[in-house]
């Protein structure tokens, strides 16, 4: 599988997005909003009490929102999406309540950049006297709360809002990014936060201490969101995570991530993990990369490595990369490698290839 196909999996899982676009602001800083009942106050000193004051009357349906600022990327337009069937529509409204499974807007999304300051919307519905769902939504749409009521905080701090979805990221589950799963609905939520309070909390998620689960899908977002910042912790996590699955999901971590270093990472990864599942990762990541770095540290992988296991992988790996890089290696592999086994994988993925090359090595071989 080809490296956009695992992101494209990623975005539909993981990633609830938003983009950098004129502000829907009605009164005060709030949205603007059709088929709702805006009901704006301050969120006063301590955003935790005014929100479970808020919850804690709450026995009918309702939502409860503010706005954070974002982190900069290149993330998603949740509110162009004109698919039929689909939530909202090209006007730009997003009806909350008639989402379906998360609610997120991830079809035919195209990338665009969001600058620093650049605002987010957080929304929780509420209801039974508790919080059941938290979407994120870029600021220039138009919300829809289908009748209910809303009621939107002002003056709200990145540094509150990042400690009260912490609640939810460590008080509830987290299982292999199930986004209808309100704590990894908290945990993107604090990965798209642009404030320093969002490292933080992401660097201890990450940590040793915590669940196997909650490390791997931090790291995701470190990856994914988190910039330099997160770059720093993904380093770490590949020294000293002590289990070889979360140190794999690191290796995907640093493909995701922007930032120059990662390659160098995942370099290291696939020559110095002890783990041979750890290092097969890594070098798959690698392919994905391409690259003049990649090809080498591959290549050095099917000559050095101790495990055969890992030559194999690192065999896949060159299959997985452009053919004009890889089916002159996997040549190459076939012709000089001394391992039986590793030249035999090698073969395989030649005849996988369809490659003119491949096909003039075999009739070669065949005809000596």
């Amino acid at each position: 599988m080809r490296a956009r196909n695992f992101l494209g999996i990623a975005g539909i899982l993981f990633g609830t997005l938003f983009w950098a676009g004129q502000p829907a602001q009605g009164q005060s800083g709030a949205p603007q909003t059709v088929n709702t009942k805006l009901d704006v106050r301050a969120a006063g000193s301590n955003l935790g009490a005014t929100m479970k004051g808020i919850v804690a009357t709450a026995d009918s349906p309702m939502w409860i929102g503010y706005e954070v600022a974002g982190a900069p990327g290149e993330h998603g337009d949740c509110c162009g999406n004109d698919r039929e069937g689909g939530n909202g529509d090209s006007s730009g409204v997003w009806h909350l309540e008639k989402e379906r499974g998360s609610g997120r807007s991830w079809q035919g999304n195209k990338d665009v950049k969001l600058e620093a300051g650049n605002q987010l919307w957080i929304l929780y519905r509420t209801d039974k006297r508790r919080i059941e769902r938290i979407r994120l939504l870029s600021n220039q749409c138009q919300l829809d709360a289908g009748g209910l009521r809303l009621i939107w905080l002002t003056e709200v701090k990145s540094e509150e809002s990042v400690a009260f979805l912490s609640g939810f990221v460590q008080g509830g589950e987290i299982s292999g990014g199930d986004e209808n799963q309100i704590g990894e609905q908290a945990l993107t939520a604090i990965a798209f936060d642009g404030a320093a309070a969002a490292d933080k909390a992401l660097e201890k998620f990450s940590s040793p201490g915590e669940p196997e689960e909650l490390r791997k899908r931090s790291s995701f977002w470190l990856g994914a969101a988190r910039g330099a910042a997160g770059l720093v912790q993904l380093e770490k996590m590949a020294k000293t995570d002590p289990s070889s699955d979360v140190r794999a999901q690191v290796s995907f971590a640093l493909f995701v991530s922007k930032e120059r270093g990662a390659t160098e990472a995942m370099i290291q990864m696939a020559r110095d993990d002890g783990s041979p599942h750890v290092r097969g990762q890594a070098l798959f990541w690698l392919a994905q990369k391409a690259g003049t770095k990649a090809q080498n540290a591959i290549a050095g992988a099917i000559t050095n490595d101790p495990d055969t296991e890992v030559k194999k992988k690192a065999v896949f790996a060159l299959s997985q990369m452009p053919k004009d890089e890889g089916v002159p290696k996997l040549i190459e592999v076939a012709e000089k490698n001394k391992n039986p086994e590793v030249r035999k994988q090698a073969m395989f993925w030649l005849g996988q290839s369809e490659d003119p090359r491949a096909l003039a090595f075999f009739e070669r071989v065949l005809r000596n």
